[in-house]
């Protein structure tokens, strides 16, 4: 079951909503900001794009001190699959449950537009229906999208393999010109190191379904779906049901 994460501001838990639920035919529920305590049925929280509290102050600043925070904090430490996407990301920075940090796009203007990201692992529960070197091609809609980290960062976020997205061209070459807001290294998501946290720029579900024309995005959601499914297997295997023909009966 998806758990999508609703601030003041949020503004695209629906899309969210509606593409697992609709498209996907998967069960999911609306997880007001203000609870404390998650839902054990939830295998996936999604922490959507928008503008929670206006982004005053800072993006994601004010979001990151919600109730519901300290739950998702504890789900995600416990192994739960947690995707930030947009300002989501921005949260999951302001929290520490991801390295780094973003700054303004390097034009000081907001970007709406659609890019194109390479996926560099696929082996997470965010990109086990893609392919390594898979290019796809998804809008971006921020301010503050300019992800920056220092050299410590960069190189731990290198050696561990933590670089799950990279803006690049049509063809998947990383170059400067294709990356839409200056993030070092083109980064577009990185994961935490145990690979069950995702913080990603791009808006996979505004491109997930063919009446809008591409479903690039739709692969982001299906793996979700595959390391729930994979998870559940291997739970059902570790602790079998009971056999209950040699149960007797009176």
């Amino acid at each position: 079951m998806f758990g999508v994460v609703v601030f003041p501001g949020s503004n695209c838990d629906h899309d969210c909503y509606h593409v697992i639920k609709h498209v996907l035919k998967e069960d999911v529920a609306f997880i007001w900001h203000k609870e404390e305590k998650i839902d054990p049925r939830f295998k996936v929280i999604i922490i959507p794009g928008g503008f929670s509290y206006g982004d005053y102050l800072r993006t994601g600043a004010i979001a990151r001190f919600s109730p519901v925070m300290k739950a998702v904090e504890r789900f995600a430490k416990d192994g739960g699959i947690l995707i930030g996407i947009c300002n989501g990301f921005q949260i999951l920075l302001e929290a520490g449950l991801l390295p780094g940090a973003m700054l303004r796009n390097k034009n000081l203007r907001f970007i709406c537009k659609d890019v194109y990201a390479r996926v560099e692992r696929n082996d997470l529960p965010f990109t086990n229906a893609c392919n390594t070197g898979q290019v796809l091609k998804l809008p971006i809609a921020h301010m503050e999208g300019n992800y920056y980290a220092d050299e410590e960062t960069l190189s731990a976020l290198r050696e561990d393999n933590q670089i799950v997205f990279r803006y690049c061209t049509k063809d998947g070459f990383i170059d400067d010109e294709s990356n839409p807001n200056g993030s070092i290294e083109n980064i577009a998501g990185i994961c935490n190191k145990e690979g069950n946290i995702l913080g990603m720029m791009p808006h996979p579900e505004r491109y997930a379904e063919k009446i809008l024309g591409n479903e690039d995005g739709k692969v982001i959601f299906e793996s979700m779906i595959n390391a729930v499914v994979a998870k559940t297997s291997m739970a059902e295997i570790s602790n079998p049901l009971p056999n209950l023909s040699n149960t007797t009966t009176e």
